[in-house]
């Protein structure tokens, strides 16, 4: 087999949302898939554009368990290395595959953490892993590491995502997540790096600065599961933090991602940015810009959820600047082999063939 081109490497570190629900609804998700190569793609159940899909339906990815199956059966015979398939399946608020598509119920972080009892933690998240697993998603954008630190934190707080306040209690909690996925072979990303709980905004809506709340506690739950082998993927904030950056948000700081987290913490596995598209970093941005800063800021797998807004053409035009940036010389190619392997290195854990 032919040694990939520059291209179909960049591809590798593209994870990019879509509409459709059915193989024929699917075209320009398979063109990315067939041209550009990219390595994995993420569903929702809603779409958030405003745009309607089907005579004014909300409708995504997802309307049925034997809906999801036939579709991710389809996407990955489209690909010659096989695809990560992506959802954010935390539980609680936080849940795509709903009980009214037919999905089993699902319990919050919160929820769990209340309890605190960590053998029902993994029973619950065995679970959703089971689930996924039966429908071919083999990367759950969960658990949520980050603390319950601040009352008015809107998007952690306030959706119940956190386990506890107590660092070592979320670690105990999101390593028996973990542990769960693993045994039912789906990967897990903790998230978010440095820490989304101690914000009093959310990074959807803009750039949110963490500046004066952030405690370097909320570090130890990525250190316990980086520490016992657990992190196979750790998801970057869009927060702003000025006491490990002074100039850049989380998700485009070497200091943050390459000095803290792989240097200090020792973590070897792939780094994920949050979605691109969100408004901490588009408003701010753009593609043009952010694209190759989180790739030299150390991130491996760029995920374009597609669904803030919506760009059919997406992945083409994120290839397009990344090749540029490593064509001009401001990213070595070097760089990209690195995060390359890594995905793909990702994707044998699992025993997908790559």
């Amino acid at each position: 087999m032919p040694a990939p081109s520059l291209r179909e490497k960049i591809g590798q570190m593209l994870l990019i949302g879509f509409r459709g629900c059915t193989p024929a609804e699917s075209e320009f998700i398979v063109r990315d898939i067939r041209e550009h190569r990219i390595g994995g793609v993420i569903l929702f159940d809603q779409d958030m554009t405003g745009g309607t899909i089907d005579s004014g339906n909300r409708r995504r990815n997802i309307e049925s368990p034997a809906q999801v199956k036939a579709l991710l059966a389809h996407l990955q015979t489209q690909s010659r290395i096989p695809l990560l398939t992506a959802i954010d399946q935390e539980g609680g608020r936080v849940n795509r595959l709903k009980p009214a598509y037919g999905f089993p119920a699902s319990i919050s972080h919160e929820e769990l953490g209340r309890l605190d009892q960590p053998a029902e933690t993994y029973r619950h998240a065995a679970v959703t892993a089971q689930t996924l697993a039966s429908l071919g998603l083999n990367l759950n954008l969960a658990p949520v590491v980050d603390l319950d630190a601040h009352p008015d934190n809107p998007i952690i707080k306030g959706k119940g995502r956190a386990f506890s306040a107590d660092p070592e209690a979320v670690a105990r909690h999101a390593a028996e997540f973990a542990q769960a996925h693993r045994a039912h072979g789906v990967l897990s990303c903790a998230k978010h790096f440095p820490g989304h709980g101690s914000a009093t905004g959310d990074t959807h809506l803009g750039l949110v600065d963490v500046t004066a709340t952030w405690h370097e506690r909320e570090l130890v739950p990525f250190q316990r599961l980086i520490a016992t082998g657990l992190c196979n993927v750790i998801m970057t904030a869009h927060v702003f933090n000025a006491k490990l950056d002074p100039a850049h948000p989380a998700t485009l700081s070497h200091a943050v991602l390459t000095r803290l987290l792989r240097g200090q913490l020792g973590f070897h596995g792939v780094i994920m940015s949050d979605d691109m598209e969100m408004k901490a970093i588009s408003s701010h941005y753009g593609l043009e810009k952010s694209l190759p800063a989180a790739i030299e800021a150390g991130i491996d797998l760029l995920c374009l959820g597609n669904n803030l807004s919506y760009d059919p053409g997406i992945a083409g035009k994120a290839l397009d600047i990344l090749e540029r940036a490593v064509t001009s010389g401001r990213i070595p190619e070097s760089r990209v082999d690195e995060s390359c392997q890594r995905v793909l290195a990702l994707k044998r854990r699992i025993k997908l063939s790559a």
